[in-house]
Formats: C-alpha cells, structure tokens, sequence
C-alpha cells in the first residue's frame, strides 16, 4: 500500500494530470497511511517535526531569491554573462557555468531553474549563439552545483541535519567534490556541443546593461555569512535564510514605485510545494518503516572506504533516477548515518549528481523541462539521457574519489 501511493505521487509530481499541483496527490497519500495504519500518527507527527525547520528555510530562500529577481539581479548576471562572452558561444558557456555554479550553490538550485535559466535563454538569443549548451549547463548545474552548501539544495539539508557536521566543515568537505563535478561537466558540455558552439554568432544586439543590484548583492552575502554563524552557535539556518528575506521584503515594500506586495512575498514561499515535500516526506517514511529500510540495508555496504563511497553514491544515484532524489535521501541517509558523515555525504553526491541521467532523477528537472518548452525550446528524450550518459558516471567518479581525499585530508 504505502509503495503504491509513493508511486502515485511521484506520477503526479511528473507528470502534473490537468495541471494540478504536486501536493494534490502528495498530501491525500500523506493522510491515507496514517489513516490505514501503515505509518503511526506518533512518526507522521514526529517526520513532521524533523521536516519542519527544513520546509522553514526551503520557503525563505525561495522569497529571497524572488525579491533578488525583483531587484534587478538575474538581469544583471545576464549583462554580465554576455559582457564576459564578448560575443563568443564558448566564452558564453564558461560565463554561464561560473554564475550557474555560484546561484545553485547559495540561492539553491530553484533560483537557477526558474530564475536564471530565462535570462541565460534571452543572452544566449542576444548573441545570436545556439540555446542548446547554455540550457543543458543551467540544468546539470542545478544538480551537479548543488553539492558545496548545506543550503544549496533542499537534499542537502536533509542530510546535513544527520550528518552532524558544521556549515563550514560540510563546505569544506564538499568543495572539492563539488570543483570536480562542475569541472567534468564543463569538459563533456564543451565536447559535446562542440558543433553548436562553433557555429557562427549573429550580431549581437545592444541591450542597455542594467545597474548593479548592490542591495540585492550585499543582503545575498550577509545572509550567507548569517549561514555560518547559525550554524556556529547551533541555530537553524532557516533563520538566516528569514532574516535576508524579510530584509529583501521590506525594501521592495516600502520603496518608491513599488510593484510587490505582501500577498506575492507569499506567494513566491509557494506553500503548496511546501505542502508537498511534507507529504512525501510522510509517504517515504511508511514506505521505509513497511520493508523498504530491511531491502536496503543489505544493499548498503560497510565500512567507509573508498569503495563503499563508491557503493552508497552509485546507489543513491540509482534510487534518484527511479523514485527520484529526495526521496533517496530520505530512504538512504538513516542508513548511513551511523557509518559517519563521509557516507552520508556520498549518498548526497550520488543524489545530486545523478539526475541528471533521467527527468525523473528530480524536481529541478522537470521544472526545467517545462521552463524550455513555455520558451520555444523543447529538449528530447533521447538527447537528455544520453548527455547523461556522458557525464554522470565520470562526475560520480571524479566527486567520490576527491570526497574520499577530503575525508583523508580534512577529517570530520
């Protein structure tokens, strides 16, 4: 029963029948276990508990990174992607990878789907360059880029919760991971779309470049230094991710000519995805507590060598691709916890970086996905999974073997 509920929602988060929400489906299954007994209200309460400060910080990041698109900044990085690219695809394409990577790691990776992936579209057509191989960067990126901070993606806040590492110490460990993913990303996207980028540029068109959001900017770092000191004296990093957002939310108030109110500072929290991930987050649990957790104990491997990094990320990025990413995490890190935080880190990399084989590997995915098509930029099957094919397992590789030094180097 629990299975096939877990299937059913994450049918309806991909496949969105008659345009519904996630939650549509996500939250009548939360209720079902509960009310048939497969999930006790004492855990679905107690998931709920874990999950809250989670859902707190996922619903301010998405406010802040709303209002820093109201500032002027995504347009702003466009300006500056195409002043970098003085006209030239390729240089285009490393200019894209540096802002994608630096969005992705502290604003999330909904900010690089849904905000910057419409600008790198309108750059790429103002230089007359090929939309192809700047989109796909956007999409890996929102991925594979999400490794460095507990706050880049909502799977790492999952993780980091169990992990008992610091802000800082999980940065530290992640960043080379995280430097080499992007880096064999970038190797493989050059190669691959090696003909789109040679391809000769139209002139390009003269766009007025926009002031430099400094507000926006200088909120964006305080807040993530507000992450580190959180983090330091043991507070929840939702309440940083509040303070720049309510910051962010009282200038775009109160300043003349203003065009955002109250009711869109709301809205952009987008409660009912929150009310979604809560859902799945039940559903999983009584799948885990219904056989899921006994089937995949024996499928994670002992020890913490580099052979069992290489074991819990192969399987974590295996289970993303078929019942998506973060239920993964929330199947797999219970059970690599008491391993230590090197394999529960694993599980993070094999949960981020393998998406980007599938459609279904997660959410950012296919909000990307419907984000091209409203563009007049369809993307195919065929063409997605097979640049998957070509980056996820030397990524994986590549990021488990540095994970593996920084845990010798580092330490946890």
């Amino acid at each position: 029963m629990p299975a096939v509920l877990l299937a059913a929602v994450l049918t309806c988060a991909v496949a969105r029948p008659f345009g519904l929400p996630e939650a549509a489906v996500a939250v009548p299954a939360a209720g079902a276990v509960v009310a048939t007994g497969a999930l006790s209200p004492a855990h679905a309460w107690d998931e709920a508990g874990e999950l809250a400060p989670v859902l707190g910080f996922l619903a301010a990041v998405l406010v802040l990174a709303r209002l820093c698109d109201e500032e002027g900044l995504f347009r702003a990085a466009g300006a500056w992607m195409a002043g970098a690219s003085r006209g030239h695809p390729p240089r285009l394409l490393a200019a894209v990878f540096v802002f994608a990577s630096a969005v992705t790691a502290v604003l999330s990776l909904d900010a690089t789907v849904v905000l910057l992936t419409p600008i790198v579209l309108v750059t790429a057509r103002q230089l007359g360059a090929r939309a192809a191989p700047h989109a796909y960067a956007c999409a890996h990126l929102s991925n594979t880029a999400s490794l460095l901070l507990p706050v880049s993606n909502l799977t790492n806040l999952l993780a980091f919760t169990a992990s008992g590492l610091t802000f800082v110490r999980f940065a530290g460990l992640m960043a080379l991971p995280w430097l080499v993913a992007i880096a064999v990303e970038y190797v493989v996207l050059r190669r691959w779309f090696a003909v789109d980028l040679a391809a000769v540029a139209a002139p390009p068109q003269t766009t007025a470049v926009p002031p430099t959001p400094w507000f926006a900017l200088v909120t964006v770092v305080a807040t993530l230094g507000g992450f580190v000191v959180a983090s330091a004296v043991g507070v929840s990093p939702a309440w940083a991710a509040a303070a720049g957002a309510l910051v962010m939310g009282a200038r775009a108030i109160v300043r003349p000519g203003r065009r955002t109110t109250v009711r869109m500072i709301a809205a952009s929290a987008d409660v009912p995805f929150l009310a979604f991930v809560l859902g799945l987050g039940i559903v999983v649990r009584a799948v885990v507590e219904n056989g899921l957790a006994d089937v995949l104990a024996h499928a994670v491997p002992s020890g913490t060598g580099l052979w069992a990094l290489l074991a819990v990320a192969a399987l974590a990025a295996l289970l993303a691709n078929v019942i998506n990413n973060l239920p993964a995490v929330l199947v797999l890190v219970p059970l690599t916890a008491p391993a230590g935080p090197g394999m529960v880190l694993a599980v993070l990399l094999g949960a981020n970086i393998g998406p980007n084989l599938t459609y279904a590997g997660s959410l950012a995915t296919l909000l990307w996905r419907r984000i091209l098509h409203r563009h007049q930029h369809p993307v195919g099957l065929r063409e997605f999974t097979m640049l998957g094919l070509a980056t996820v397992p030397a990524s994986l590789v590549g990021a488990v073997v540095a994970l593996w030094a920084a845990l010798r180097v580092v330490g946890t």
